[in-house]
């Protein structure tokens, strides 16, 4: 992670998360990330894609935001977006599920970006085009060590990724936030019900899915309300890159 004045940051977030670069905590979360390397451990997503779900998603434009736990940890895969991997990288599992909710949630055309003839396979889990399209792709912790799912944890991000979520809670309105199972769920308890729309539902893993994941029909849900506010729905079928 850069020095504050070289992060490559979208110009509003940047205003809006300025001071958090110069509290201790991201001094020690920086230092521990150069500890990291320095001694031969990989550290993904790269360091120019640590901060690209924010950088990808301008704060004035975002319309959705759905929360991750930390990134993928395996070679190839993480690059700043929750549940997003690579072009050319096989889809994993939990994306796989969300993949089959839009299939199944987003096939009546009286819904807003609905269509029945479009359909999701797993020919891509590169998610940038929803990035461009105001939904905000947050993990809670933005880095972590190769093959050691959660190595990052406790080290400062959930401070940081925290304030995100307040100032979208803040400074926006008719937002609409999907959390995922518990971490996403505790992770948004604060978030205005009156301001926002808030989606909860087990998370999309294997394991999980069937306990509700599957059927909530979230997307549907996010377009109807997107709409209702004047705002331009999600083409949730639009991937790759």
């Amino acid at each position: 992670m850069a020095d504050p004045e070289r992060i490559r940051l979208e110009p509003n977030w940047k205003a809006a998360l300025l001071d958090e670069f110069d509290q201790p905590y991201m001094q020690a979360l920086r230092d521990f990330l150069k500890v990291q390397r320095a001694s031969g451990k990989q550290v993904y997503p790269r360091g120019d894609e640590i901060f690209a779900a924010l950088d990808l998603t301008p704060l004035p434009e975002v319309s959705v935001v759905i929360i991750g736990q930390d990134p993928y940890h395996g070679p190839n895969q993480a690059h700043g977006l929750c549940f997003s991997v690579r072009p050319g990288v096989p889809v994993p599992p939990s994306l796989l599920n969300i993949y089959k909710e839009i299939n199944t949630d987003m096939r009546d055309p009286a819904v807003p970006g609905g269509d029945a003839e479009r359909q999701l396979d797993a020919g891509s889990g590169y998610l940038k085009p929803w990035a461009e399209q105001g939904v905000l792709l947050l993990n809670a912790v933005l880095t972590v060590e190769r093959g050691q799912a959660g190595a990052h944890q406790g080290k400062g991000w959930e401070r940081f990724t925290d304030r995100v979520v307040e100032v979208l809670n803040a400074s926006r309105e008719h937002l609409v936030f999907m959390l995922w199972g518990s971490y996403a769920q505790k992770k948004g308890a604060r978030v205005d019900r009156n301001r926002h729309l808030v989606l909860q539902a087990p998370h999309p893993s294997p394991l999980s899915a069937h306990r509700g994941f599957f059927g909530c029909r979230h997307f549907s849900q996010a377009n109807r309300y997107l709409v209702q506010h004047g705002r331009q729905p999600i083409d949730w079928f639009q991937t790759g890159g």
